[in-house]
């Protein structure tokens, strides 16, 4: 069964690192102390032991440890005889590049499907989805495909914004944006306001968190759906 905790962001405004989900983290990894950290998006460039050791310190608060992927010689073998993953956020093309580097796409994928417990906030919640291309991130490095783990039916984009009406940019908003999408594509796309999640078990998908999120459909209009709501398309 499916054991997925999919976060748009890993700090609430004022917060320290992940300290809004150690209660759902808990629950999420409890028959675990040892997780495999993935530090590939590299959040401002940070290096992989920098990122892990941020991701450690959190972790000890619910006394668990956190070993780097990248400290791994067969990176793909650790994913298939791990006990939990946590995937950290950042440039999602970086990520997604290095999954498919590493072989490590295929293996997490198949440990996800067979039940393994995966935390993944910001890009790490992005590749959960069918693909990458509801992404806020730049370009910097070309992957060899869009396509994702596939853990969930549709694409997460996670920070949502909605529009504000006093603001003097003119760019597109993230509506905009995720309505260019969906010129080409039929995925739905389910944006993720900051301090939500969604919890994934089994076939099961249910909002956590203060706020709403927003369910956007080709050819629809934007719906929002509230804390507790299951998320499900027809």
């Amino acid at each position: 069964m499916k054991n997925l905790l999919l976060a748009s962001t890993s700090t609430v405004h004022g917060g320290a690192y992940l300290d809004y989900l150690l209660s759902e983290l808990e629950a999420l990894f409890f028959e675990t102390d040892d997780i495999i950290f993935i530090p590939y998006a590299r959040p401002g460039g940070i290096s992989h032991n920098q990122y892990t050791e941020k991701a450690h310190d959190a972790f000890q608060k619910i006394g668990k440890s956190i070993r780097g992927i990248h400290t791994f010689e067969d990176p793909a073998a650790a994913i298939k005889n791990s006990k939990g993953v946590f995937t950290g956020g950042g440039n999602t093309f970086v990520l997604v590049s290095q999954l498919y580097n590493f072989n490590i796409m295929p293996a997490l994928r198949e440990a996800i499907f067979d039940g393994l417990p995966y935390l993944g906030t910001s890009a790490g919640s992005n590749i959960a989805g069918v693909t990458m291309q509801t992404t806020n991130d730049m370009p910097i490095m070309y992957p060899p495909s869009f396509k994702t783990l596939g853990a969930i039916p549709f694409n997460i984009n996670p920070h949502y914004l909605d529009p504000d009406p006093d603001s003097k940019h003119m760019g597109e908003t993230r509506e905009t944006r995720i309505g260019e999408f969906h010129a080409y594509n039929t995925l739905p796309v389910v944006g993720i306001r900051e301090g939500s999640w969604l919890r994934v078990q089994g076939d099961t998908i249910t909002l956590g968190g203060e706020l709403s999120v927003r369910i956007f459909e080709k050819d629809k209009e934007a719906v929002e759906k509230t804390s507790g709501s299951e998320i499900h398309f027809d």
